[in-house]
Formats: C-alpha cells, structure tokens, sequence
C-alpha cells in the first residue's frame, strides 16, 4: 500500500517542507509526493494508482478546490483523507477536524459536489462562492500576496466597508423564483457554513443534510450600520438581521451585478465578474 500525498507548496505560508515530515511521521508505509501546482502530472500518477492505495489532500481549501476540479470525485474509489495545513482551513471547521491532526477521510465530503459556472467555465466547489466585498477582499489580498507583503483580511474588509468597496444591485434567481435586492455588499452561494477564513456566512446550511444550498444577500444598510452589523458574521449571528439579512436555500442560482465585482470561489479569485450560476 502507498500513500500518493498531494501538497501546495504555497499552502500554510510555505512551510512544506515541516508540514510534510509531520504528516509522514503519523504514516505506515511507502509515500509518494505530488505537487498540485503540476495537475496534468499528478492527475496521471492518480489515475493509475492501485484500488488499496489512498490519496492525502495536504493544504488548506485551495489544495482541495484544486484537487475537485482536476480529478473526478464522483469517480474515485480510492480512500481519500485531508490532512489540514492551510491558514484559512474553512472546510476544516465545518467538518469540526482539526489543525494538523490525524488525516481525515473524506470521499462522502466530495460526491456530489456543486458546480459554479462564471465566465464560460463551470468548476466544483467544496465551501462556497463569495460575490460581493468578499471577492474584493481576495482580489486584494492577492495583490498583496504577490508583493511580499502580509495579508490581513479583516482590514481589507474594513477599508472596503468605509468606502473602497461600492455595493451592487443585484438580480437573484433561485429555482426558478425571481428576487431583487439594491445595495448589496454580499451575495454568496454556500455548500458548507464558513468561508473568507472563519466566517459562518450560513450557520443554518448543512453539507451532508438536505442536498440544498444556501444562498445570503447582506443588502440595503449603508456603510455605517454594515460596519456595525459585519463582526457579527464571524459567529453567524448577522441572520438575526432580518431587514439586511435574507437567506434563500435550493439547488438552482443565478446572481447577477449591475456593476462587475471580484468574485472567489473556496478563495480563488476570478475577477470582472457581472453573473454567476450554481447547480445542484
């Protein structure tokens, strides 16, 4: 039996090379490292691998997005575990895992995923989709990142609260029903509770319950009272703001912006988006 170890070497703020021994060291048996930064390679190395042996997902939710949206995970019998190593981790405090401890089984996790078409192109998501202030704060976080610079995510949101981000109107269908909504600073479609790093954007949603999604609009305050209202998402308790908050939940969305806005999905950012559309 091998254990085929797929890593980001940028995951958990480079520190691989430790992540990996510790990982190895709580292993029985022959490894094989696969660098997901080459999926046409590892993809090949996967699809070949014997039925007994198992797959480990090393990284944070990116790792796993890549993983989802280069091999079918609808078609894998092999065991395939996560061992947690990021530093957002949103998919591990869904799954209430933990940091960096044993390996987690997780193939009942990643059948029937949902899929995000944006742009022409339709990927798989394991947390959800962030449309509103919360792409901008990955679209400036990751201009950040590439000038060696740390990121603080709470502070981008802040500054885009106070006036950098401006909110959208926005067109919502949901399996087939027609909403509205003006002013809206997020838009999100959920798989899981949390996104953005520890935000429990839908405390209400279920990954493995009802087979429906969550979609949330956080709409229509100004500035001043979305700031007030913004911490309270960190422990989920902005649904209880019913005249800014609304939570749709099924199987079929399609978002549109009259103003095009970053937009992220398990944290990778795709940007100039005006539309996204999810199914179930």
């Amino acid at each position: 039996m091998k254990h085929y170890i797929l890593y980001n070497p940028l995951a958990g703020h480079g520190h691989t090379d430790e992540t990996l021994a510790s990982l190895k060291s709580c292993l029985k048996g022959e490894t094989v490292e696969l660098n997901v930064t080459d999926p046409e390679g590892y993809t090949k190395v996967l699809e070949a691998i014997d039925p007994d042996d198992d797959i480990i997902i090393s990284g944070g939710d990116g790792t796993i997005n890549n993983f989802i949206n280069n091999m079918d995970p609808d078609a894998i019998e092999n065991d395939v575990y996560y061992y947690a190593s990021g530093s957002g981790n949103d998919f591990l405090h869904d799954i209430e895992g933990e940091k960096e401890g044993a390996p987690i089984k997780i193939n009942k996790y990643i059948k029937n995923l949902p899929t995000v078409t944006v742009k022409g192109r339709t990927y798989r998501f394991i947390n959800g989709i962030g449309y509103g202030i919360d792409g901008y704060c990955c679209e400036v976080g990751d201009r950040l990142k590439a000038k060696g610079k740390n990121v603080d995510y709470t502070m981008i949101a802040i500054g885009g609260l106070l006036g950098k981000y401006k909110p959208r109107n926005a067109k919502v269908t949901v399996d087939g029903k027609n909403y509205e909504f003006n002013k809206v600073w997020i838009a999100p479609t959920m798989l899981g509770r949390f996104y953005g790093g520890g935000m429990m954007a839908t405390p209400g949603q279920d990954r493995l319950g009802d087979g429906l999604l969550s979609f949330i609009c956080f709409y229509g305050s100004n500035k001043f009272r979305t700031l007030t209202i913004f911490p309270s998402i960190f422990k989920g308790e902005h649904v209880k703001q019913t005249k800014y908050v609304e939570v749709i939940k099924g199987k079929s969305f399609t978002v549109s912006f009259d103003k095009p806005c970053s937009l992220q999905v398990d944290g990778e950012t795709i940007l100039d988006v005006t539309s996204y559309t999810v199914n179930r």
